[in-house]
């Protein structure tokens, strides 16, 4: 019996010292996503042109892709109190209550003027509805080599930027934006 009593005591102290204890969880980021909300930049020229933009859905992230018909190489992401049209300066009404800027350093036309890149809707280039963070994505235009995007979401949010080879002998140009910090 006195052994059970001092068993129980040295387990009763353990526990008040925290030995015996769970420790505290560490405080895991979403999905372990450990981006930020600064600007996203490559100062690099692309001799690729614009040929398509389209979005996903993923678990933890809604993605925007921009579509080159060859490397990429250049762009800049970053919230902006208001996005604006390339060459006018021109406010791009946007759903949402953060805006992304978004600027591929590659223009939408060919060498000859042709367009590589012209959306049927200029305010909807893809169809968000549903997606968890992105509210809407639309045409900014493309002018001196430079083509911009506007991206609407719910909140500032973390993103990313990376790219991507394909297809083919084209290459991708992807923004993640995760759906909570």
């Amino acid at each position: 019996m006195k052994k059970i009593q001092v068993w129980l005591a040295a387990v009763v102290m353990g526990l008040g010292l925290g030995l015996l204890a769970p420790g505290a969880a560490a405080a895991d980021s979403y999905c372990g996503l450990v981006w930020g909300s600064l600007v996203k930049t490559d100062p690099a020229i692309s001799q690729a042109k614009v040929v398509n933009v389209r979005t996903g859905q993923h678990y933890c992230f809604d993605r925007l892709v921009i579509e080159l018909n060859g490397p990429v190489a250049g762009y800049t992401a970053r919230y902006v109190p208001q996005v604006v049209q390339d060459g006018s300066g021109l406010p791009v009404p946007l759903r949402g209550q953060a805006f992304i800027q978004f600027t591929v350093n590659a223009p939408a036309y060919d060498d000859n003027g042709n367009s590589t890149y012209n959306p049927a809707d200029k305010n909807e280039l893809t169809n968000v509805t549903g997606y968890q963070t992105f509210r809407q994505v639309a045409w900014a235009g493309s002018f001196e080599g430079y083509t911009s995007l506007g991206l609407g979401v719910r909140a500032r949010l973390p993103f990313r930027v990376f790219t991507l080879p394909g297809p083919d002998a084209g290459s991708r140009l992807v923004i993640d934006v995760a759906h909570f910090w």
